[in-house]
């Protein structure tokens, strides 16, 4: 049971959330969601120099003091903390994420302890899964320069799934992720894709992460993904928010990466035959259609995710380092803390909280549900905080109304169709 506990906050204060009354949703009926995807920072370094990374490039620099690799001690006492979290609320499977920095710098024996202590840990503590399988879901999320055969054999054994950061083509994806001597890291990605996504570990294949760059083609980008025939893809808008504009967009009011996402989404809407699955315009389908967001970028599903630094800090999503420095403080520590204490911070709550954290501007906005806001690190504004709407506002409004529009067409079209076929099926009206 979650007990209500004073709760220390992480800076800027007077920003929202800063003084969301945690206490009073309590007595409202509000009931936080627990975590459902524990993402371990494994390696606190990354053998990249990536231009447009979030947690070396932008503002907050925490990770120069913390451990290269996670201690064993942590990572031991993360795997009992996760443990305790599954039994407490009875959950059914949650996502172990073995992330960085790189995380694959840490090492095919930590790694493989990692997953094995926290399965060991909550099949202990909660015994299996309801149909008698581990609870625990592994993935890793690399930029695979160093994804070789080793790697793979222990993902193969262990059943985690692999996750790779491409960028479309070689020239586009060599313009952000290089080396620190500048080279490029393609060839090599490239080369462990080929390893991945055919033969006898293409079953660990989890999909693809690609950040827009308005300076790349948007279809071509996308038909160089499909290269390496992902079963998912994940399409990032660069990490922006109000102090920290986004690149290629002089004015707010503009929406250049509504229109780069829209050529792709039509690309991708009008094959025929589904290629791959696209996250991003899923869920705003999915949200069209009446049905609730699985992803922290759209909707207003509570989100559930809960990060573990290198040094056994809990934070919120790293991608709040974007923000400020110390914008994924909770506080909290896995030796000294549960991770139900940590949902009762005002920082988790307003993440959970759906249009309860949502500013005026968006609570009026006809798209407001499946937009919900958009990511939340892209909501920051100095002075106000989070209860802003998106950088990417007239981005995300141009792409929703979009893919809105083009379904309705559709549905349209279908239904004039059957009319024509089979006659009206309805009756006429009385009278």
């Amino acid at each position: 049971m979650i007990e209500e506990t004073a709760f220390p906050g992480a800076p800027p204060r007077g920003q929202w959330p800063a003084d969301l009354d945690v206490p009073a949703l309590l007595a409202g009926g509000w009931r936080p969601t627990p975590f459902r995807h524990f993402v371990l920072k494994v390696a606190s370094r990354c053998d990249l120099a990536c231009d447009h990374c979030y947690v070396y490039r932008m503002s907050d620099q925490s990770w120069r003091g913390r451990p290269h690799r996670m201690p064993r001690r942590v990572l031991v006492r993360t795997a009992g903390r996760i443990a305790e979290h599954v039994r407490d609320h009875d959950l059914d499977s949650v996502a172990l994420v073995l992330h960085g920095g790189e995380p694959l710098l840490a090492g095919t024996d930590l790694l493989g302890d990692a997953v094995r202590l926290t399965r060991e840990a909550v099949r202990e503590t909660a015994g299996p899964g309801p149909d008698g399988r581990d609870r625990v879901r592994a993935v890793v999320q690399t930029n695979a320069v160093r994804l070789g055969q080793e790697e793979l054999r222990l993902f193969d054994a262990l059943g985690v799934r692999v996750g790779v950061s491409l960028d479309g083509t070689a020239a586009a994806h060599d313009r952000h992720r290089r080396h620190a001597d500048g080279r490029g890291s393609h060839a090599a990605v490239h080369a462990a894709l080929r390893r991945l996504a055919s033969g006898r570990y293409r079953h660990l294949f989890g999909g693809l992460l690609c950040t827009v760059d308005l300076r790349n083609d948007p279809v071509e980008t996308y038909e160089a993904l499909l290269e390496y025939g992902p079963p998912t893809v994940d399409l990032l808008l660069p990490h922006a928010n109000w102090s920290q504009a986004p690149a290629g967009r002089d004015d707010p009011a503009d929406a250049p990466y509504g229109d780069w996402l829209a050529a792709v989404f039509d690309r991708w809407y009008g094959a025929p035959r589904q290629e791959t699955g696209v996250r991003l315009f899923q869920e705003i389908l999915h949200l069209l259609l009446g049905g609730a967001s699985t992803s922290e970028v759209v909707g207003l599903s509570p989100v559930g995710v809960v990060v573990v630094e290198t040094d056994g800090a809990i934070e919120q999503s790293d991608i709040l380092k974007s923000a400020f420095p110390g914008a994924p403080e909770t506080g909290r520590h896995v030796f000294g803390d549960s991770f139900d204490t940590v949902l009762l911070s005002p920082f988790v709550a307003a993440r959970q909280i759906g249009a309860g954290a949502l500013c005026p501007a968006c609570l009026s906005c006809p798209v407001k549900n499946v937009c919900g806001g958009g990511h939340y690190a892209h909501r920051y504004r100095p002075g106000s905080g989070f209860r802003n709407p998106s950088v990417y506002c007239a981005d995300l409004l141009r792409l929703i109304l979009h893919i809105r529009s083009r379904v309705a067409a559709d549905l349209s079209r279908t239904a004039a169709e059957r009319k024509a076929a089979h006659g009206d099926p309805l009756p006429p009206a009385a009278g």
